[in-house]
């Protein structure tokens, strides 16, 4: 029975590191990876173009996110790490939905603007904090976060920074809306009508 217990705790033991080794990018072994047939050179690790999104509003849309993970930038495969620039319309509109990031947690640093910010945890507890220029917050891995501008006049603008070069955005109102689950299942999940869950799965996939 000891030798069972040992070998139960052992099990548990391996398999918690190995889902552990999995929940985030895994390790390389070389230096960095390039795409086939790319010989890198210092250009291939540079990316430029985020002089154009770092002050300012969205332009004709009320929030724009610019990525910078590897797909975009190629450089990034392997590095457990990614980028994001937020830019947010004055209120009401500039809002970045409750949504989760399933590979990595996010650090966000205001640098302009106003941002009211806030993640719920697995106790259903809201932590929400107001941010300034030159504040940061931290949204916990996998957790539903969100953040809105908190000024109705001028435009804000963050950079969120990832431990993932792609860390995935599971977006609430569009997998919950926008993604075919039979309105009957919404309705009676919300605790509403038919037609109200129609009108919101037509606002989203529109």
């Amino acid at each position: 029975m000891a030798a069972f217990r040992a070998g139960i705790i052992v099990l548990f033991a391996v398999l918690a590191v190995s889902l552990r080794a999995l929940a985030g990018d895994p390790d390389i072994t070389v230096d960095f990876i390039t795409p086939p047939g790319v010989t890198p050179d210092g250009e291939f690790f540079a990316f430029r173009g985020l002089n154009r999104v770092i002050s300012g509003g969205p332009s004709g849309v009320p929030f724009k996110l610019t990525k910078l993970n590897q797909e975009i930038f190629p450089a990034l495969a392997g590095q457990s790490v990614g980028l994001a620039v937020l830019q947010f319309a004055p209120s009401p509109g500039g809002v970045n939905p409750p949504h989760t990031h399933p590979r990595s947690a996010e650090l966000l640093i205001v640098i302009q603007g106003v941002l009211n910010v806030g993640f719920v945890d697995s106790a259903n507890k809201l932590f929400s904090q107001t941010l300034y220029a030159g504040d940061a917050f931290v949204f916990p891995k996998g957790l539903v976060h969100f953040q809105v501008n908190g000024d109705s006049k001028y435009p804000a603008v963050a950079i969120s920074a990832f431990g993932s070069s792609n860390a995935g955005t599971i977006s609430l109102p569009k997998t919950i809306f926008g993604s075919q689950i039979p309105n009957s299942v919404l309705a009676e999940s919300f605790k509403t009508d038919a037609v109200t869950v129609g009108k919101l799965v037509s606002a989203i996939s529109g």
